[in-house]
């Protein structure tokens, strides 16, 4: 749950010839800490040695579309005595801003629920000042293509009125945790769906405050599948004048990122052709700037359509018959095969009754797979009778059918040329009278 406040009563701004506003988002998140820190204790207890603390973040400064509404939103009014024991975070977004921020603002009247983690963040040097820290917060949204990590650094207190019980951080005269967002990375899907041997973009891009971290950014792409990991991509490249100047490291072939994309837009997303069943996995985009890192995990699933055909499409029934059903090609393995029949005077077709079997899923040397379906065909069925394999698979958008029509049989040649032997005699008969 959260909720969209502002900080005083006017917050329209004018940028330029648009009229733009900001808002300020309240978000109940949980602050993880390790519970070793905490005697095993806190707010929310935990196991598996982390403490989870209630906690609330304020998102200052949200960018809010000149197309959106602020009428409805309300102000934010502090705690007129502050507890030391709350975790009431301010956080600044206005720069780096959050990507897709109508996402968030729109949530709750959406009935979407918002899902946010914070942790302390140690960078690699360590602290000399008690006063400063950092904090990394994860922003979900469920059911929407929402991802997005957060880096905050804590901002000089004026006369701060007491500290934090539990952060030993200096609070605000309201009470807060003040802090500025000095780093964003970012993903607007949660999962990307490619064709097998096809081309894909899996999206990952960053942000960070004017004054830049580093001179240099590292890129790191890695995916995990059933338990292993493999590194695909890093880049190394200057922020500036990185013209020629970025060093690739290309495990994955037909793999790349844009080293002018990197740093002109912050867009770090990688992109791969001739996919294959291996590429599939998890991916984690890990940008690095100085002593700062965050991630963004995105999952690829690779798809093949299956090939569909019948063994027969027109059936003359003399005797029970045996009609097989072929998907072949597919990936991944889940595919389920269904008869149906519809008799000549039917307007709707129905299960078949009949008997069908089903032959182990054979899987090919480019990983995908195959599956037959065989069914028992009485010669009692009636000439006009469709049968239909229904095919389904999570690369289909519908089932897949394919149907086969029941034929009047044909006499037996026999039985033609015993007629016509028999006529042919009667005639000479008649000829010689």
């Amino acid at each position: 749950m959260f909720l969209v406040i502002l900080f005083g009563f006017s917050v329209m701004r004018v940028y330029g010839d648009e009229a733009a506003g900001v808002a300020d988002l309240v978000l109940s998140c949980v602050l993880v800490e390790d519970g070793a820190a905490h005697g095993g204790t806190g707010g929310g207890g935990g196991g598996g040695g982390f403490s989870r603390t209630p906690a609330t973040l304020v998102l200052k400064d949200v960018s809010v579309g000149p197309d959106q509404s602020l009428e409805m939103l309300t102000p934010f009014i502090p705690a007129s005595e502050p507890d030391p024991e709350l975790v009431l975070i301010e956080a600044t977004v206005s720069k780096p801003d959050i990507p897709n921020s109508d996402v968030l603002l729109h949530a709750d009247c959406n009935g979407q629920e918002v899902t946010c983690e914070m942790s302390r963040y140690s960078p690699n040097d360590a602290l000399k000042n008690p006063d400063q820290a950092f904090f990394m917060v994860s922003l979900h949204i469920e059911g929407v293509d929402f991802s997005t990590s957060l880096i905050l650094q804590t901002v000089k207190v004026e006369q701060p009125a007491q500290r934090h019980i539990q952060l030993g951080l200096p609070l605000s005269q309201s009470g807060t945790v003040q802090t500025e967002v000095i780093m964003v990375v970012h993903s607007d899907v949660r999962s990307v769906t490619a064709p097998l041997k096809g081309d894909v973009l899996v999206p990952c891009g960053f942000k960070q405050q004017d004054s830049p971290l580093a001179p240099d950014v590292h890129i790191e792409w890695r995916v995990q599948h059933r338990g292993k990991g493999r590194k695909v991509f890093e880049m190394k490249t200057p922020l500036e004048d990185a013209e020629g100047k970025a060093e690739i490291l290309a495990e994955r072939s037909d793999s790349s990122v844009s080293a002018e994309g990197v740093v002109s837009e912050g867009n770090a997303s990688l992109s791969m052709s001739r996919l294959k069943v291996a590429d599939e996995g998890t991916y984690i985009c890990t940008v690095t700037i100085g002593q700062f890192h965050a991630q963004q995990v995105i999952q690829l699933n690779v798809i093949q359509l299956p090939e569909v055909s019948l063994s027969d499409y027109r059936l003359a029934l003399k005797s029970d018959t045996t009609l097989s059903c072929h998907s072949s090609k597919f990936y991944p393995l889940d595919a389920q095969i269904e008869w149906y029949s519809r008799g000549p005077e039917d307007t709707e077709r129905v299960v078949f009754s009949g008997k069908a079997s089903l032959s182990g899923h054979r899987r090919h040397g480019d990983g995908t797979f195959s599956l037959s379906s065989h069914l028992t065909v009485p010669h009692t069925i009636a000439p006009g009778t469709e049968i239909t394999c229904v095919v389904s698979h999570p690369a289909l958008d519908t089932p897949h059918s394919e149907t086969a029509t029941v034929k009047s049989p044909e006499p037996d040649s026999y039985w033609w040329v015993l007629g016509f032997l028999i006529i042919t005699v009667l005639f000479f008969l008649q000829v010689m009278k």
